[in-house]
């Protein structure tokens, strides 16, 4: 499932009027709202906000608003991005302050589904993936060794703990967990403790 990360924000000045987009992932509908009742409260003198979000992981829960342009212009294009990017889990708001220029049905569309598209390009974009965390315990003799295996191999470190012994806490995606355990204990000759956490959707960075 490819989503976004953090908040992100752009802006752009068209024919005097100013469209500042926001995105964000989000887990659910509740916190697509969220999102946008924030940013209703930081830009209350705008003149509108219109939005779209697909709010799950197969991309059912669709919404979308133009908040009082005229009807197709603002949340329909906005929502496009979404789905042509292949974005789930991810809301888009896209505020305007009118600058006195109308700029016809056409002009809107455009302004906010490129809005919308240069907002997403810019974001860091995540695939959500089925993982596995894992808990590799090792003496300090083994840091190296594993912070090198570690190196070499399809996996995000979330956090280490230096203990009477190392903690490594890393994501591993569930298809290849198996196979990553084994070479493991197989690099380090055994001299690992595995331990398996939860079963999670985790976020990978795609590679730009």
């Amino acid at each position: 499932m490819l989503s976004l990360g953090d908040l992100t924000t752009t802006e752009q000045i068209i024919e005097k009027s100013r469209f500042i987009t926001y995105s964000m992932h989000v887990e659910g509908e509740e916190e697509a709202r969220e999102m946008i009742s924030m940013i209703r409260d930081e830009h209350r003198l705008a003149t509108h906000v219109c939005y779209a979000y697909i709010a799950d992981k197969l991309g059912n829960l669709q919404r979308f608003s133009d908040d009082g342009e005229p009807s197709g212009t603002a949340g329909m294009p906005i929502l496009d991005v979404l789905k042509k990017n292949r974005l789930f889990e991810t809301c888009i708001c896209v505020v305007r302050y009118f600058g006195g220029i109308k700029l016809g049905a056409g002009g809107l569309v455009r302004a906010y589904s490129g809005g919308a598209a240069e907002n997403v390009a810019f974001a860091k974009k995540y695939d959500y993936l089925l993982c596995r965390m894992l808990a590799l315990k090792v003496g300090y003799g083994m840091i190296d060794s594993v912070k090198l295996f570690l190196s070499s191999h399809e996996c995000e470190l979330k956090s280490t703990e230096y203990l009477e012994s190392v903690f490594f806490h890393v994501a591993v995606k569930d298809s290849c967990a198996d196979s990553f355990q084994k070479d493991l204990i197989d690099y380090c000759n055994g001299k690992v403790e595995i331990s398996e956490k939860e079963t999670y959707f985790y976020p990978f960075p795609l590679a730009i």
